[in-house]
Formats: C-alpha cells, structure tokens, sequence
C-alpha cells in the first residue's frame, strides 16, 4: 500500500528539528573530542607521563563509541515499537545531562583515579544518547520526505552533524586562547554547561514533531514489530553487514578531528591550537553547503556512484593533509583539510543517511540503521586510538596512520559495490528484495 503524502510543510519541518537536533546534540559530541585532544590529559590523567595520558585521554573518546552498539539496541528496539518522536527527544535530553555533568566533574588534583572513572561513565552516557539520534533523526527524515527527494531531505541530519562540529570548534577556539592557569581551572568547563541551553532548544524543537506517516501506517495496518531484531536479523541481516562495513568511513572525520588535531599541535609540529581549530572550523563550514549538494545529486544518479566518490577519495586525500601537517605549511594545512573533510569526505556524509535507510523496511529502519552504523562507529572511535599507538613512541608517523585511515575506508568502498541502488524506489517498497519474496514476509505484530 502506498504510503500517504505527509502534511504540507511537514517534510521541510522534519528536516530543519532534524538538523538542529542533530547540531546540538553533536555539539555535545564534539566538544568532547577537542577537549580529549587538548585538556583531559592534563585535568584527569597523570602528566608526568605525557605520553600515556594522551593515550589514555583518546581512548576515553572512544568508549562512547563502544557504549554506541549497546545504546543502539535498546534504542533501535524501542524506536520501531513507539516511533521515531520519542526517541529524538530523549537522546537529546540524555545527551543534554551527562555532556553537562562533564563541565561539574573533579580533577585528578581534586579526587585522584576518581575522577577519569567519572569521566568515562558520562561518556558512556553520551555514546548512548548518540546512538539513537541519527537512526531516528534519518528515519523521521526519511519517513517524511518525498520519494524523489528522500537523499537531500534525510542529508540534513549529516549536515546538521557537521554544524554541531562547527559549533563546538568555533566555542572552543576563544577557550583554547586563555591563559593556561584559567584554561586548565574552570575555562575548559564551560562549552559543558552550555549543554543546559542545547536540551532545552532540542526539547522544544522536537516536541512539535508529528509522527512519520509511514510508521503510523505500519502500526494502523500490520502493526509494529514485538521483536525488531528478530526480524532484523531473519530479512535484513546482508544490509546490517553493509552498513556496518559502510560506517567505517567515520574514522576519517574521527581522524581528522582529533588525532590530526593532537599531531598538529605537538612538539614535533608545533602548529597553534587555535589555528588548527580554525581548519576544522573553515572545512565543517564548507561540509555546510557540500553535503546537501552531494545528496542532491544522488537523488539524480544514484547513492552508489556518489558514496564512492566520498569513501574512495577520503582514502586518498588524507594522505594529502596529513603530509600537509607534517610539512608546518599552515595554509597548505588549511586548504587540503577543507578539501579533504568538507568536499571530498562530505559526499559520503552526505549520502549515507538514505543509502543506510533505504536498504531498510520501515519496521525495522530504525534498529537496522543504528545497529549498522553503531558498530561500525564503534571502530571508528577506536581509530583514534590506534591511530596515536601506530604514530609510534613520538607520535608523528603521520604515513603510517594516513595508510592505517586508507585501509578502514576498503571496506565501505566494498559495501557500496555490493548494495542495491535504492535511489529510485517508492518509499513503500524500500526493504524489498523480489515483490514474491514481499508477498511472502512473515509480520510479526504486537
């Protein structure tokens, strides 16, 4: 049955909560991850031994990605029984809490081996609340959008990720040029209480949401799923492979965010902290205006040839800016991470949210998108890691790492060359393989 149009304006209102829900919420993420790289090794972890607690520091950042899998199926489960609505309103509000609790947590100095445990519980919190934003973000979107435009309607979730990373670099920028005694005691706690505002914008923003005509079909007719991951897995389970071979590609931008960010302004580089927070920022601003660009033209051509383009040339051009750092050319630095991260990494971003959500039936998008790309960003958050391990004992084996980055993006390269192209499917038939193996789907109802 086909599924009714949404209301007038509907779609365009889906989008715009989704990208300002997502910028908010990924401003939480995000001021996580400059503040890993630039001032956790000092406030919680040893700093006689700078090295280790850098190290240490980093790996903190990927624990919410490791919390994400598990976050995504209690969320994902929940999300295809009660709706997308609820979902986005409390992953924002969870969100909101623990980035705040961040910004009032003791020292080291304060507290001792209290304090990094502290930490790492509220990240766990965050990783959670991340791992059900973007799956229920996408399939509102999704959900809502014309057939015909589902790419660059659901791109405004991604977009609205990159302008959350714009939002969180441009705060940190002014913090990260105070003087070091006020930067290390309470300046760095600041973009953390700001959160307050982030949850309460969100709230308001979501709670004004309606519910996708295509879940209130699927409950109204067949009824949603009992057990969503039983299905998942018996339909579905190929595509949930893919996505999360495809969500790979993250480490590029948790690469590039944080290490390259933490190589650059080391000893052996030396580059100014705020200036490299202005590269992040430039290129994010850029991400701005290519990701829907890219979405736009995969509703054309397809989401295949596109996603190719960003996870292929991600491969490469990261080996183009981390050679750019190792040489301290600032404005080669500069215009390779623009090029870099906000075309060539955008065109992936872009897509990926209908490229994920197409391969997936409306019963189960929702845990089939955030425990896909969960897992897959799982890995991408330990990139980061490994990435610091890799760089060796100084931390600037800038080749290694970039061939170490090129090799996580292989596998979503092979995801994409396998997939269905999807683009030009109705949104009632997306999930489908053959319409006799349609005919034939077992329902499973509440």
């Amino acid at each position: 049955m086909p599924v009714p149009d949404a209301p007038p304006g509907q779609p365009r209102k889906a989008a715009t909560a989704a990208w300002i829900g997502s910028a908010l919420e990924y401003y939480d993420f995000f001021i996580y991850g400059s503040a890993a790289a630039l001032i956790f090794p000092e406030v919680f972890f040893d700093e006689s031994d700078p090295a280790t607690a850098t190290l240490l520091s980093l790996a903190t950042f990927g624990v919410a990605y490791a919390a994400r899998p598990v976050g995504a199926l209690f969320l994902g489960h929940f999300g295809d029984r009660v709706g997308r609505k609820k979902i986005m309103v409390f992953t924002l509000i969870l969100m909101g809490v623990s980035t705040f609790l961040i910004g009032c947590l003791p020292t080291r100095d304060q507290v001792g081996t209290l304090a990094p445990v502290l930490l790492v519980l509220c990240r766990v919190l965050q990783g959670i609340s991340a791992a059900g934003e973007q799956a229920s973000a996408n399939s509102m979107t999704l959900e809502h959008a014309p057939p015909h435009r589902r790419g660059f309607f659901t791109s405004f979730t991604l977009s609205g990720t990159q302008g959350g990373q714009l939002l969180a670099t441009l705060v940190f920028i002014p913090i990260a040029a105070l003087p070091e005694e006020q930067l290390m005691s309470w300046g760095w706690r600041v973009p953390f209480w700001m959160s307050v505002a982030v949850a309460v914008v969100g709230y308001v923003i979501r709670r004004k949401l309606d519910e996708t005509p295509a879940f209130a079909q699927q409950a109204a007719t067949e009824g949603v799923v009992k057990l969503p991951l039983a299905v998942l897995m018996r339909e579905h389970w190929a595509d949930v492979l893919r996505v999360i071979a495809g969500a790979l590609v993250a480490s590029v931008s948790t690469i590039f965010t944080v290490w390259a960010l933490s190589y650059a302004t080391s000893d052996s580089v030396g580059i100014d902290r705020s200036a490299m927070l202005w590269v992040g920022a430039l290129a994010n601003l850029v991400a701005l205006g290519a990701i829907p660009l890219w979405a736009t033209l995969s509703d054309r051509i397809g989401r295949r040839p596109v996603y190719l383009i960003g996870a292929a040339g991600s491969a490469v051009t990261m080996f183009l800016y981390l050679w750019a750092i190792s040489t301290g050319s600032y404005p080669l630095i500069m215009l390779l991470g623009i090029v870099a991260f906000g075309v060539v990494y955008s065109a992936a971003n872009g897509v990926w949210p209908s490229f994920y959500g197409e391969m997936f039936s409306t019963r189960v998008r929702l845990s089939g998108m955030a425990i896909g790309t969960q897992i897959g960003f799982a890995v991408a958050g330990f990139a980061v890691t490994f990435a610091a391990q890799i760089a060796g004992p100084d931390g600037d084996d800038w080749f290694a790492v970039a061939l170490f980055t090129a090799a996580l993006c292989v596998p979503p390269v092979v995801a994409a060359l396998s997939a269905r192209e999807t683009a030009k499917i109705p949104t009632e038939r997306l999930g489908e393989r053959t319409p006799a193996e349609a005919a034939q789907r077992e329902t499973v109802t509440a």
